[in-house]
């Protein structure tokens, strides 16, 4: 019988399906296995076409008649992560995993499903498994290495993903994500070095952001300002910043009161509706009115 392949876009990439061209008899002559691929066709041929509930009864129909169809269970458990039905597609990657040992992409199916579901030991260990079928993927270690960092595993999220990097994979969020794991493990140097890498990669507020409060430890406060500003220019709307620009810029300068009330000025503008900072622009109030009257009493000296 000929066999060819179709590529179907899946959650997690492109998955290559064995499609089975089958000789023209009638259903009941046909045995389950080839009724199995059919159903899997239709389910497959139903997605492309945006009709996914027919593509999973499709799919249920194929499982059905196969229950060793795997792809039917990946692309199964695929659909129901896009309609956010993370518990029916958890156990459709699972079952695919037990059917086929040797799969990495069923355990790494089972690993970003944990992932969502912020069960990142559990992600590790399934990210670890797919790893160990497939030591050469790059995108595998960005995923465990996620995983790590949000278990607040920083010395392995640090080592998992520069490995990944290493071998030419991932982005300005895992170098984001380097950085701020070795700031946490009070190396300076190298966190700058990873955060300035995600920035080069693309500008993101949280880099600046982590630069400039790791200047403002080294007490390198004309740094750490800018740092501050550029995240505002990503994001001009976070307070925060601009709160900690306005104290860089005092630090660096504080006897420079006329910038550094427009800034505290600025500051207070920026966020005073903002109920989040209901304390912040309190302080900053308070220190504006202290700054005035040391303006005016360095005048009138």
């Amino acid at each position: 019988m000929k066999k060819y392949h179709l590529l179907l876009p899946t959650l997690f990439g492109l998955l290559a399906l064995m499609l089975l061209a089958v000789p023209n008899s009638s259903a009941q002559d046909k045995p389950d296995s080839v009724r199995a691929m059919e159903a899997l066709n239709t389910g497959i041929e139903a997605g492309q076409a945006g009709n996914m509930d027919e593509a999973v009864i499709a799919y249920q129909t194929a499982i059905s008649l196969n229950p060793d169809l795997v792809d039917a269970y990946m692309n199964l458990g695929a659909i129901f992560f896009q309609q956010q039905k993370y518990d029916q597609a958890l156990q459709q990657f699972r079952t695919a995993s037990e059917k086929d040992p040797d799969n990495a992409d069923a355990f790494a199916n089972v690993g970003r499903v944990d992932y969502t579901l912020r069960r990142f030991p559990e992600a590790i260990e399934a990210f670890n498994k797919a790893i160990e079928l497939n030591p050469d993927d790059a995108a595998l270690y960005r995923d465990l290495g996620k995983a790590y960092y949000q278990n607040r595993d920083q010395a392995n999220a640090v080592e998992t993903l520069e490995k990944c990097h290493e071998m030419g994979g991932g982005d300005y969020l895992t170098y984001l994500m380097v950085g701020r794991a070795y700031d946490k493990l009070g190396q300076d140097t190298k966190a700058i070095q990873a955060l300035k890498q995600s920035n080069e990669m693309k500008p993101n507020y949280s880099a600046h952001f982590a630069l400039g409060q790791i200047y403002m430890g080294q007490e390198k406060y004309t740094q750490a300002g800018q740092s501050f500003q550029k995240a505002l220019t990503v994001n001009s709307k976070k307070f925060r910043a601009a709160y900690n620009y306005a104290s860089a810029m005092e630090f660096a300068d504080p006897d420079n009161y006329d910038q550094n009330i427009a800034n505290w000025e600025a500051f207070v503008r920026m966020a005073k509706n903002n109920p989040k900072a209901k304390t912040e622009v309190s302080q900053a109030e308070a220190h504006l009115k202290e700054l005035r009257e040391a303006k005016e009493h360095a005048e009138l000296n």
